[in-house]
């Protein structure tokens, strides 16, 4: 009997931000690779991992929430958007359940019409609504925003249809070779994960306003004979008044953000870790082309 042939393929996931990406992502693969927060902007480059199976593989790329660029930081991140879909084999729209759909999908559905590649409509929280018959109006009203979309409601928080999403993923996917070998989960380096751990941290423990002005770059990620990780670790943020907020009383809140990064990194690495965090202001970093590119925001790396 012959063997049944292999898909794989590039799933590009796309979406207004908070809508619940990387949380989906994570419970798709299984793992925890990219950070989440409540907070915008959380994912600010593309991520990507893999998913393998017996019918194939799934290199999902995750990006920015799509909005309107307030600075620099906000072009790169709505470019790397633009390429991830041009990349795309699938890409994977997910939105809210949510009877009122706002200008910012309205916006999306616009640009997908445009593009041939196959698109499937995840309609996220599902779960939360009190009432499920308000889900088949819900769906009917994306399908008329984007005719011929694919829709499967699904829980991303609690996996909820999820396996269903693979399916109609893999109805999609082109026959080929695996791009990545069966036990890969990502290809992003363990320093860029570690770093953005660090940055959740940020994200979840602070007011609205700090988050958005900071970024995290290791100095350095070193093994020690002992059997750890020394890893030393810089938050940068926009102003000064801002590094005091992130130090906090007496080194209260960095503490409570390293050790809980810590934790993480420990968990990734399987090893302990030794972690150093320090703060430093560059002012308005976000509008520096040069300086988003110094910490890792350059489009011609991803």
């Amino acid at each position: 009997m012959e063997e049944a042939k292999k898909k794989s393929g590039y799933v590009t996931l796309i979406g207004r931000p908070n809508v619940g990406k990387s949380t989906l992502m994570n419970r798709l693969i299984g793992q925890k690779v990219a950070i989440t927060s409540d907070k915008p902007q959380t994912t600010r480059n593309r991520i990507r991992t893999v998913y393998t199976d017996e019918r194939g593989q799934i290199v999902f790329l995750d990006t920015p929430g799509m909005q309107k660029a307030r600075n620099k930081l906000g072009e790169y991140m709505a470019d790397v958007t633009s390429l991830s879909i041009g990349d795309a084999d699938v890409i994977l729209w997910l939105v809210e359940a949510d009877s009122y759909i706002g200008g910012g999908d309205r916006s999306i559905a616009t640009q997908l019409k445009s593009i041939d590649t196959p698109k499937i409509l995840a309609v996220n929280k599902a779960d939360l609504l009190r009432d499920k018959r308000e889900l088949l109006p819900i769906m009917a009203k994306f399908n008329e925003l984007l005719p011929g979309c694919e829709i499967v409601p699904i829980s991303a928080e609690k996996g909820s249809n999820c396996d269903e999403l693979l399916n109609v993923i893999f109805s999609f996917m082109p026959e080929g070779p695996m791009y990545f070998d069966e036990e890969t989960v990502t290809d992003q380096p363990v320093k860029q994960i570690a770093a953005e751990m660090i940055r959740e941290k940020a994200l979840r423990f602070m007011s609205e306003e700090i988050p958005h002005g900071i970024a995290v770059v290791i100095d350095r990620f070193a093994w020690r004979e002992e059997g750890l990780y020394d890893v030393e670790a810089t938050i940068v943020c926009e102003k000064e008044s801002h590094k005091g907020i992130i130090i906090g009383k007496g080194g209260s809140m960095l503490k409570r953000i390293a050790t809980a990064a810590r934790i993480d990194i420990e968990e990734l690495t399987g090893e302990k870790v030794n972690l150093k965090v320090w703060v430093k202001v560059k002012d308005a970093w976000r509008d520096s082309s040069t300086q988003i590119r110094n910490f890792g925001y350059d489009c011609t790396q991803i």
